[in-house]
């Protein structure tokens, strides 16, 4: 364990428990990635306060708890994340957290059998399931059993929010599939930054690859270049994707050996992966699937 994360479990363990509640009640729930938080905001409306720790264009991969995040973390009532080690760095200081509060991973019910087993490390999955959105529909029951626990009395609305949401994303997993469906089979091929996209790929009917592992920890390597490289120009692919989470630098150098083969490959816009944006629409959930699912449909249909 590196340095840094044990001097963050060591005043994780020295400090007591903010527990309590602000703002008039509301129950104060730190999410770790901006989708977790935009979850739980729509589950738990004005009775709960949300705190996100990853803010826009952050890589959950490579992320490390601050100072400053130990003391938000210390004072929720409730602590949402992802989880299948999407949040990597932290892994430990959420452990550690979870013998002292509610520790939830909003992807804990969703089957094994409907995950993306990663290559040879059995019981691992992929961690990205919200590319799925009928995978991410399954999350707001966790979250509102898990605000029901730390709030019974207003448990029933928590759940009705839930019910409502789910039925929003089952008809935006829908309406994503009609969206890609447009798009000539063949020209289906999803080239980003990193291979966060194959519950997409499987969910709509995409032939995903990324220049990057599921993880952007590890770097491409020249075989990785080479091989994407190979692949657009063979196959005339019409555009590639950068993502905000992940520098531009490679996949644009990879845009530059195509031309060189002979092949112009557009960079078709840039997607949102692991964090979503700032500013509207793509500041909530539902507003950052149609906003990729637009700027891919445009670029390759």
């Amino acid at each position: 364990m590196r340095s840094g994360a044990l001097i963050l479990l060591a005043a994780l363990g020295a400090c007591a428990d903010g527990g309590g509640v602000t703002r008039a009640g509301a129950v104060r729930v730190v999410a770790t990635t901006g989708m977790v938080a935009d979850l739980a905001r729509r589950v738990g409306g004005e009775r709960v306060e949300v705190d996100a720790l990853m803010g826009p264009g952050v890589d959950p991969h490579l992320y490390s708890a601050s100072p400053d995040d130990l003391a938000r973390l210390r004072a929720a009532d409730l602590v949402l994340y992802s989880g299948h080690g999407l949040e990597g760095k932290m892994g430990d200081v959420l452990a550690k957290l979870a013998r002292r509060k509610p520790v939830v991973a909003v992807t804990e019910e969703v089957a094994e059998g409907r995950l993306l087993a990663l290559p040879g490390l059995e019981g691992h999955f992929d961690p990205h399931l919200w590319f799925d959105v009928s995978l991410w529909a399954d999350t707001p029951v966790v979250v509102a059993e898990a605000l029901a626990r730390a709030d019974p009395p207003h448990a029933e609305e928590y759940r009705a929010r839930a019910a409502d949401y789910r039925t929003e994303l089952r008809a935006l997993h829908e309406e994503t599939r009609a969206a890609i469906a447009t798009i000539p089979a063949e020209r289906r091929v999803l080239i980003t930054s990193h291979d966060a996209f194959r519950y997409f790929g499987r969910a709509y009917a995409m032939e995903v690859r990324g220049l990057q592992g599921i993880s952007t920890v590890q770097d491409a390597g020249v075989r990785d270049v080479q091989d994407l490289v190979a692949l657009i120009a063979q196959r005339r692919i019409k555009a590639v994707f950068v993502e905000t989470s992940v520098p531009h630098a490679a996949l644009e150098a990879v845009q530059r050996w195509v031309r060189e083969k002979g092949h112009v490959v557009a960079i078709g816009g840039e997607l949102f992966s692991d964090a979503m944006g700032d500013a509207p629409p793509t500041d909530t959930y539902p507003g950052m699937v149609r906003w990729n699912v637009r700027t891919i449909v445009e670029a390759l249909r």
